[in-house]
């Protein structure tokens, strides 16, 4: 099993930047895809960005290409994501995930782990 902590979320406004980490432990991280989901109040857990077992592919959802940066170190076991330009919709509960494959993918159920998620909100 891997345990995963995320941190890092917190009150912007539009505009501003925050970075969240997810710190993992337990089985070796480096054989997890890893991703970022967001769940806004109300709605479904939707995909923001995945990253390989190596970091050297990444994906992102269409809302936030440009804007936000998954990446990963392996040494540190760590996921992170960097968030520019951030929108009011932006605003949600933001879960890292792993998935025991090579590559990311954007289906929620692939992922078995999840941390316990960490608040972004972003005001007008």
């Amino acid at each position: 099993q891997v345990q995963l902590v995320e941190s890092g979320g917190g009150l912007v406004q539009a505009g501003g930047s925050l970075r969240l980490s997810c710190a993992a432990s337990g089985r070796t991280f480096s054989r997890y895809a890893m991703a970022w989901f967001r769940q806004a109040p109300g709605k479904e857990r939707d995909f923001v960005a995945h990253i390989s077992r190596s970091g050297s592919i990444t994906d992102y959802a269409d809302s936030v290409k440009g804007r936000f940066t998954i990446s990963r170190d392996n040494a540190k076991n760590t996921v992170s994501l960097q968030m520019n330009n951030l929108e009011p919709g932006d605003t949600a509960v933001y879960y890292c995930g792993a998935a025991d494959r090579i590559l990311g993918t954007p289906v929620l159920g692939a992922y078995g782990y999840w941390g316990q998620g960490t608040q972004v909100t972003v005001s007008s």
